[in-house]
């Protein structure tokens, strides 16, 4: 069974950073794209930042130039550095995978619980 497991939420202030972490645990064969969603209340659930197996990334234009996301591949984790945070960024952050078993070969989607992100003004 495949679970995904966020870390690193917290409560940070308006221009602070926050690094938030993705462990894909279970009988993993091949990941193709890890990413990171989040969900302000009220909202709907968008995509903040997403990476392939190859190495390229996308960011939501609200984040360009502030978060990074990397993985250690080796750790089946995934990353988001959040720089310069701002109270918009408020959410809970989600990790999400596309990725294969070792008994299930075929790609499917996977979703993390969740990890809260508040930004105080």
């Amino acid at each position: 069974q495949v679970q995904l497991v966020e870390s690193g939420g917290g409560l940070v202030q308006a221009g602070g950073s926050l690094r938030l972490s993705c462990v894909a645990s279970g009988s993993i064969f091949t990941i193709n794209t890890m990413a990171w969603y989040r969900q302000a209340p009220g909202k709907q659930r968008e995509l903040v930042a997403g990476l392939t197996s190859g190495g390229r990334t996308n960011y939501a234009d609200a984040v360009k130039g502030r978060f990074t996301i990397f993985s250690d591949n080796a750790k089946n984790t995934v990353y988001l550095q959040m720089n310069s945070l701002k109270p918009e960024d408020t959410a809970v952050y989600y990790c999400n995978a596309d990725l294969s078993t070792k008994e299930i070969v075929r790609t499917l989607n996977y979703w993390g619980q969740g990890t809260q992100v508040t930004v105080s003004s």
